[in-house]
């Protein structure tokens, strides 16, 4: 899927990519300030949860909660020197787990990653408009 949208449209792009998703990880790449987590956080709530979401740069990996019970979770890689540190906060087991993940700044696992996910990438193309690749 490729869109251009306007970030008041992010709840309907987030339903869209809930739709598609074979995976239930996501990579998201884009550059500071493209909407990653402004993304991340529409498809936080479309999956149940209520709970605030915030990016994870200091602490790398937050956890939310659907309704059912279910957690989903939101890493932002950016700080993260290699992957042994993932190794240390224990992310390998995250990864092979069946809950949602949405990860900013993936790069910094590669090898970690399997094949089963999807990779969103956007622009910010102009003042409040994003240009989505989903595959």
């Amino acid at each position: 899927m490729t869109v251009e949208y306007r970030l008041k449209e992010v709840d309907q792009i987030a339903k869209q990519i809930l739709e598609l998703s074979n995976y239930k990880t996501i990579l998201f790449q884009g550059n500071l300030g493209s909407g990653k987590t402004t993304l991340i956080k529409a498809l936080v709530k479309n999956l149940g949860s209520e709970d605030y979401v915030s990016s994870p740069t200091f602490s790398l990996l937050n956890e939310y909660k659907t309704e059912d019970g279910e957690t989903i979770y939101h890493m932002d890689l950016y700080r993260l020197k290699n992957e042994i540190e993932a190794f240390d906060m224990g992310l390998e087991e995250i990864l092979e787990n069946d809950s949602w993940k949405f990860i900013e700044w993936p790069d910094k696992i590669n090898s970690l990653l399997g094949t089963d996910y999807h990779s969103a990438t956007i622009i910010s193309t102009k003042e409040n408009f994003r240009h989505l690749e989903f595959n």
